[in-house]
């Protein structure tokens, strides 16, 4: 449970001053300092001022001025043993705040002339430390030690989750202890301003719960409830934590932080049913045993994630790999089973635009690109989420498939996106107590009283995606745009080599079709003069050959002419402008009709043609084309018909003329365009086979496309669209 989604008593807890409480525990006493003058400015209640004056005597001042300011982890400085006059002996340390010297005094225990046990811990308990190689006999050693030197009853070691929720993991205990091993503890255990406290002060003794507060009292008009004690020993502690340790039946505690990597990893936590108090070596000890544990359990993390990400980058090299020695297209990584294992996903996807491709156990390919959709327009480069059905408008739709996703964005131009997806995982979390029953009463709130285990079941997530796995993704998609980006360099480098060789070509077929057009005519004419001269004395096959070879050279020239033609519209410069089409349409049906007068075709044209932006020459080139071809081919039937009509698309228009004349297979579509393609025998129709290749040149160089359909013996359909005009 999140603050965010606590009920509104406990959001209280996150409003308690807990750094300034203005008291603190009845074990010791406290005299706060002015920073600067080190005059007394406030102290606890109750004590009576010679005393408190014979310790401010007794302190060295220059040591007073010298003390640092403290930070985080750092604790006070023991400055000593002190004897009041007529008292006990009186442990001292003192820390320096922004404003503040603050003196605690605790009442000495007798002196022990053995060892300090800070040093018998790092001679005997460091060295089993370092050989526990895995996080749970790590965590026991802990538990243990932890046990053995302070005396309480019950140690436990527990690691907060991403959501604060904490998990107990090692745990030793006295006979009598009810045992917390394997439950968790709610978030709302500890807010979040106490979890920043724990990351400031490393070390918290309660001796016991059942203490009322000793209030600090402010000193020659000075306001003590502006006293910061976030690092003070004494002070005092929520009386809302106080309950919650009676209800679990403890009354002395201590909490050691483990703080890794400057984040607040977990704590080790000890708990007795009888008051407990420590000394201050003792203290000091469990205190470096936990910095002990902090640094193994950080050294151990930072092994197993490089482990992790040696193997997840020998997987991204061995994709890249196989990428790079094909043509590079993304789609390709589905066929690959290290893209699943890459982020130990049960399912991937690749997206580019509206095409997707798939490999393992994934949603409709429909719902994929509505994610992939979503999650460009968060610009993130690398997205993830291990609840997707909260964090995603559509995520409960997929539940039945996924309940997390990874994902990565390669292209910020187009909608290109790896998918990695991942399974619910119905988590069964056993609770030290029903972690939302609290109780109001009076507007003030109370801790839950029962702490037996309380089993809920969790479902709607996905295994959590680790931090080795984001860091592979992240290397992958920095890879891939290196391999796109060459690609595109390779395609432009090949588009521009490319456009040299057709400029080359076309100036050839230029200049080739020119240079025939006069020994076409040659042969022809030649032919025709051997006839007229020679006619009388060549013999009837003679004459046949002659013929043949006047044909022949004609078509020839109709070639050389079609060739030209067909030069020319990629060298001629585009005029654009509006068009009109129906008029355009019209002329040339009457013309198509003069040419061929014999022939009924029943023409329908549709009234509402659009304008079209286009230079009117070239449009009318490859209107004609089409318009001639649906009469040529239509020469066989009994009734030809032949239609024109509007395409009109959201950014584009054009026309479509369609036939019920000969048809075609789909099989040989790709060849239609292509110049001398034909797919009927010249005999049979005439033709050079280059109109259809004279309108796709001139339709492409308008920015449109053209397409065809057809039936063998049920007709066929040509079109094609162009660019709105601009000012549409």
């Amino acid at each position: 449970m999140t603050a965010d989604a606590l009920p509104p008593d406990l959001t209280a807890c996150e409003l308690e001053p807990i750094r300034w409480p203005g008291a603190i525990q009845p074990h010791g006493r406290m005299l706060v300092l002015d920073a600067q003058t080190l005059q007394p400015v406030a102290a606890s209640a109750g004590w009576p001022a010679p005393e408190r004056a014979a310790v401010l005597a007794a302190l060295d001042r220059t040591a007073l001025s010298a003390l640092p300011a403290t930070g985080a982890g750092s604790s006070p400085i023991g400055l000593g043993r002190l004897q009041l006059p007529g008292g006990v002996a009186q442990e001292v340390s003192a820390h320096r705040t922004t404003a503040h010297v603050i003196v605690e005094c605790e009442e000495a225990g007798p002196e022990d002339p053995g060892p300090a046990p800070i040093y018998a811990l790092a001679r005997n308990f460091l060295p089993r430390l370092q050989q526990a190689h895995d996080l749970a006999s790590l965590c026991l050693l802990a538990a243990e030690e932890m046990r053995r030197l302070s005396g309480f009853g019950r140690a436990l070691v527990y690691r907060f989750d991403e959501d604060g929720h904490g998990e107990v993991l090692a745990e030793t205990l006295e006979a009598g202890y009810d045992s917390y091993l394997g439950h968790h503890f709610p978030a709302s255990d500890i807010p979040r301003q106490a979890r920043a406290l724990y990351l400031l002060n490393h070390f918290r003794l309660i001796p016991d719960a059942r203490y009322a507060p000793v209030p600090l009292v402010g000193l020659n008009g000075a306001a003590a409830a502006q006293v910061d004690l976030s690092q003070a020993f004494l002070r005092s502690v929520s009386p809302v934590h106080l309950e919650y340790m009676r209800n679990m039946g403890t009354l002395a505690s201590m909490s050691v932080s483990i703080v890794v990597d400057g984040k607040l990893w977990g704590l080790v936590s000890c708990h007795d049913h009888a008051p407990r108090t420590l000394a201050r070596n003792v203290r000091a000890a469990c205190e470096h045993l936990g910095q002990l544990l902090s640094l193994q359990i950080g050294a151990l993390q930072a092994a197993e994630e490089a482990a992790e990400r040696l193997e997840l980058r020998q997987l991204t090299l061995s994709l890249v790999a196989q990428l790079a020695e094909s043509d590079g297209t993304l789609s390709r990584l589905v066929h690959s089973t290290g893209l699943q294992r890459l982020a130990s996903a049960s399912g991937a996807a690749v997206v580019l635009d509206d095409a997707v491709w798939t490999v393992g156990a994934t949603p409709p390919p429909a719902q994929i690109e509505a994610l992939a959709r979503w999650i460009v327009g968060r610009g993130e480069e690398v997205y993830a989420s291990d609840a997707l059905a909260r964090d995603y408008p559509g995520g409960a739709a997929l539940r039945e498939t996924v309940a997390g996703v990874l994902a990565v964005s390669i292209s910020q131009v187009h909608r290109h996106v790896i998918l990695w997806f991942r399974p619910e995982i119905v988590r069964t979390v056993r609770w030290a107590g029903n972690p939302r029953k609290t109780i109001n009463e009076g507007g003030r709130i109370h801790p839950r009283k029962s702490f037996q285990s309380w089993v809920e079941h969790i479902g709607g997530r996905s295994a959590r995606w680790r931090a080795s796995e984001l860091a592979a993704a992240r290397e992958l998609r920095d890879a891939l745009i290196g391999i796109v980006l060459r690609r595109a360099q390779e395609m432009a480098d090949a588009a521009t080599a490319l456009g040299r060789v057709n400029k080359e070509l076309e100036a050839f077929s230029y200049t080739v079709s020119h240079d025939l057009r006069a020994p076409m005519r040659h042969i022809a004419g030649y032919a025709d003069l051997v006839l007229e001269m020679d006619g009388s004395q060549v013999s009837e096959r003679g004459r046949r050959y002659l013929g043949h070879v006047k044909e022949a050279a004609a078509f020839a020239g109709q070639l050389v002419d079609a060739l030209l033609d067909f030069s020319r519209l990629g060298r001629a410069a585009l005029k654009p402008r509006s068009v009109d089409t129906a008029a355009m349409v019209a002329d040339l049906v009457r013309e198509l009709q003069r040419d061929e007068p014999g022939r009924r075709v029943h023409w329908e044209v549709a009234p509402d043609l659009p304008p079209l932006y286009a230079d009117p020459f070239l449009l009318q080139v490859a209107t004609r084309n089409l318009l001639a071809n649906a009469q040529k081919y239509t020469c066989r039937q009994a009734a030809p018909r032949i239609v024109v009509r509007a395409v009109v698309r959201a950014d584009r228009v054009g026309l479509e003329v369609e036939d019920n004349g000969v048809g075609f297979e789909m099989k040989y579509v790709d060849k239609l365009f292509g110049v001398f393609q034909r797919l009927h025998a010249a005999e049979e129709f005439e033709g050079t086979g280059i109109g259809l290749a004279n309108v796709k040149r001139i339709v492409e160089r308008h920015g449109g496309e053209v397409w065809a359909r057809g039936v063998p013996q049920q007709g066929a359909t040509f079109g094609f669209v162009l660019p709105r005009s601009p000012h549409h």
